[in-house]
């Protein structure tokens, strides 16, 4: 006959029953003493069918063994208070109809006269990890869409640096036929006597020749944004760079703009298209006058800047070393927070419709970054901006500044094939030379060149061939050529030679080329100069 339960027994069984989690109360031998409702709700079993019974019963199938090993070891050292089951490994349970659950138990003792009774509170957290899983498929979807975002619009740009580039191209290729020909006409009406109709017609070339020049610059700058630019590095010192576009920019500031410059005296060379860095410097100068409309003072300052841990802390994408730091300063109306984090995105402009391309600082930080550099902008409204460029200084010495090259000769009979699948730039290349002493000969396609050169007695002193034909690429031509005629001087004309020439757009040691749309001095110019050098 059963004793009656002790006032110690009737708490005891109250406070199990009270418990939120299944309480399954274990002997030493792992037989289950004790559950409560909330075990028998969890697990389906009424709690006669689990009085007495191993406590495996309760696990799944392929944890028993882990299971009573466990249990042993926490038998022969309780270590009070209670503590988690298997910490860091995910624990099921198991339902009287064979289903588990994922599940955290908590284990304590207590002591008996009968020895240790293990006390497990078992909870069923399918809830939890399925909101888990849940939150990590939300924080995956939203890590994903980010990515597809930044591929869709780094795909976006890549369609606009191609479209960029291709219409900068054909556009230049117009835009040589037109400047060319104002100049031609404005020639031919000065020939005359100056009557006004004259006059007029001379200053209406005058316009032409100037609206294609700002056109050439505005291909540049979206050849130079789409990275499409044929890079030509050299050796240069900064200051020199600097002192020739300030006397460049002394008549685009304006009187009410006071333009300073503070160079080191000892500034490290860099390594850089001297062409594409005074681009950049004329942007951001641009940019400083529209910023100060009321007056002020734009300051140029180099320096050299050893960049170390310290300063790449900001997360600068930089290798340590020794670095030539360009900075141009204004006093002009600042850029507002909101905006500063965009200034170079492509076609972001806060000028007015019509000021300006949105291309400058775009244009700037892909030469810059292309470079090998960074380029970085502080500013706060009414205080100024400054805009920061760093470029890799290199060991080598810059030459000295050579004196401004005279005007242009013209040739001395010397034969010159040009190959230009264009009809009109190639009528254009073959009046400039025709009429300045050259002999000149011209074709249409490479296999025709090719044709040319093999029926044609006598020697080609310079092939002038465009890089970017159909049926055969410029390249392609100049060595068919030179394999019949070994020392053949070659000079390539192109506005876009992404791949050939060059690798990563930087043009390729010993090839001469000159870049669309081109003038008449700098053609002749060009000419006069691979004409002159050593064969490579």
């Amino acid at each position: 006959m059963k004793s009656a339960p002790t006032t110690a027994d009737t708490r005891f069984t109250g406070l199990l029953e009270a418990a939120p989690d299944a309480m399954v109360c274990v002997e030493a031998d792992g037989r289950i003493a004790l559950v409560n409702a909330q075990a028998e709700r969890l697990f389906g079993y009424h709690r006669d069918e689990l009085i007495g019974e191993p406590v495996e019963m309760l696990v799944p199938d392929d944890a028993r063994t882990f299971h009573a090993r466990h249990r042993d070891d926490y038998v022969a050292d309780p270590r009070p208070p209670a503590r988690p089951m298997g910490a860091g490994l995910q624990l099921a349970g198991r339902r009287r109809d064979g289903t588990t659950f994922p599940a955290d138990i908590s284990l304590s003792a207590i002591p008996t006269s009968q020895g240790p009774l293990i006390t497990a509170a078992v909870r069923d957290v399918t809830d939890r990890i399925e909101a888990q899983a849940e939150a990590e498929r939300l924080r995956a979807d939203a890590e994903r869409g980010r990515l597809e975002a930044q591929l869709s619009q780094a795909q976006r740009m890549e369609s606009l640096g191609q479209l960029a580039g291709g219409v900068a191209h054909d556009f230049n290729n117009l835009l040589g036929v037109i400047s060319t020909y104002a100049t031609f006409a404005r020639e031919e009406a000065g020939k005359d006597p100056p009557e006004v109709q004259w006059e007029a017609v001379r200053a209406d070339l005058v316009q032409v020749e100037v609206a294609a020049e700002r056109a050439t610059g505005l291909t540049r700058q979206l050849l130079a944004f789409a990275r499409r630019d044929v890079i030509q590095p050299r050796v240069l010192n900064l200051n020199d760079l600097v002192t020739e576009v300030r006397h460049l920019l002394r008549g685009t500031l304006g009187e009410h703009i006071e333009l300073a410059a503070d160079l080191s005296a000892d500034l490290s060379s860099v390594l850089a298209d001297p062409g594409q860095i005074g681009q950049v410097l004329v942007n951001l100068a641009v940019n400083a006058r529209d910023a100060m409309p009321g007056g002020g003072q734009l300051t140029i300052q180099t320096a050299n800047v050893q960049v170390d841990d310290t300063y790449l802390a900001p997360g600068a994408d930089l290798q340590p070393g020794w670095y030539v730091s360009v900075k141009v300063s204004d006093t002009g109306t600042g850029i507002p927070g909101d905006i500063i984090s965009r200034v170079f995105e492509p076609f972001f402009t806060t000028k007015a419709h019509g000021e300006g391309t949105g291309l400058g600082l775009a244009t700037s930080y892909g030469i810059i970054t292309q470079a090998g550099g960074t380029i970085r902008i502080d500013s706060e409204p009414g205080l100024g901006t400054t805009v920061s460029v760093l470029l890799p200084a290199t060991g080598q010495a810059a030459p000295a500044q050579a004196p401004p090259p005279a005007k242009p000769g013209g040739g001395t009979g010397q034969v010159v094939l040009i190959v230009e699948d264009e009809p009109a730039l190639r009528e254009v290349a073959r009046r400039i030379l025709d009429r300045n002493g050259y002999h000149v000969l011209t074709a249409a396609s490479g296999l025709a060149a090719i044709d040319l050169v093999t029926n044609r007695p006598g020697r080609i002193d310079l092939l002038l061939t465009d890089v970017i034909m159909p049926q055969m690429m410029g390249e392609e031509v100049a060595q068919r050529i030179r394999a019949r005629q070994p020392g053949v001087r070659v000079l390539y004309m192109s506005g876009y030679t992404q791949g050939p020439l060059s690798a990563q757009g930087v043009l390729a040691p010993g090839v001469n080329l000159i870049e669309k749309p081109f003038s008449e001095p700098s053609l002749l110019a060009t000419i006069s100069n691979v004409l002159t050098r050593p064969v490579g």
